[in-house]
């Protein structure tokens, strides 16, 4: 089996200065990837700051014999990612994929929650995504190729309460992994998406009952602390930002030692030259049948 390899490349993290982005970082780097660690240091609910988490993570790439430079800005906020991926230019002269994982973790109920939580959750997840590709994607387009790998959860779907306002945030980070993905094809750029089943400070409050609510195939793994420990998901990651990633406009669920595609699907419903309330009532059980369903809006592929 030939290693997936990194060397000469670089790859940007965002996030990376602890849990998940932290993961990714150290798998990229054991590979030969150049990465710029970018972390703001915050706490799991946005306050505070501090450059200690992205130096920590660049001491210990370094330490294993990797390269590795750090920056601290925030994705939130344009001129700041902007200045991110400037750091990877400045420093490598290059940037080959991005990996967007800067997030926080705000939840609570719908009625519950303030209007000003729901727009720091899509300021920092949406924009945040949006604000870094953005500055790396005339690179891309250059060099006529790139990959982006963005991070969203599958809490997004729904399924349990008390997720509103961070699903609904990462809902429209995948609605951007489609449509870009769409544009992406024409320059040698792929976007995808991961969704990680993994304990990290960050999803804590509602990994223990995300995990009671999963349907496991047999053969998964006990120990689920263990199982979905964060370097259980670094495999996708790496992955999805390689040369040789054959997917674009999909997402992936890792962790728990698995990895499965989600997609988006079309029932074949019922068909009808004036479509009635009652056809609708009287046919519902054909219509909401997905047992010959197809995937709806396929991406092209490079």
């Amino acid at each position: 089996m030939t290693e997936l390899r990194f060397d000469g490349q670089v790859v940007l993290v965002t996030g990376a200065g602890r849990g998940l982005g932290r993961s990714h970082a150290r798998a990229l780097a054991a590979r030969g990837a150049r990465v710029v660690v970018a972390d703001l240091g915050v706490e799991a609910d946005g306050s505070g700051s501090s450059p200690a988490p992205a130096d920590a993570v660049v001491r210990e790439i370094t330490k294993d014999g990797g390269e590795a430079i750090a920056c601290y800005g925030s994705v939130a906020e344009e001129q700041s990612a902007n200045a991110i991926v400037a750091t990877a230019i400045d420093a490598y002269g290059r940037i080959d994929a991005v990996v967007n994982n800067a997030g926080i973790g705000l939840g609570g109920l719908f009625a519950e929650t303030d209007p000003a939580t729901y727009r720091t959750l899509v300021d920092i997840h949406y924009y945040g995504t949006l604000y870094v590709t953005r500055a790396a994607w005339p690179h891309f387009v250059r060099a006529g190729y790139g990959r982006v790998v963005n991070t969203v959860s599958e809490v997004m779907l729904g399924g349990m309460p008390g997720v509103v306002p961070y699903g609904s945030a990462k809902g429209a980070v995948f609605a951007l992994t489609r449509g870009l993905a769409v544009e992406a094809a024409a320059h040698g750029i792929r976007v995808n998406a991961i969704a990680p089943r993994a304990y990290t400070r960050m999803s804590a409050p509602q990994s223990d009952q995300m995990a009671a609510n999963m349907s496991l195939p047999d053969g998964a793994p006990k120990d689920l602390a263990g199982a979905m420990a964060p370097e259980q998901c670094a495999s996708a990651a790496v992955y999805l930002a390689h040369r040789s990633c054959s997917l674009n406009g999909e997402l992936l669920t890792v962790g728990l030692g698995g990895i499965s595609l989600v997609a988006v699907v079309q029932s074949q419903g019922i068909w009808r030259e004036s479509l009635t309330a009652e056809d609708i009532s009287n046919n519902l059980d054909t219509i909401i049948d997905i047992g010959a369903a197809h995937e709806i809006c396929a991406i092209p592929k490079l």
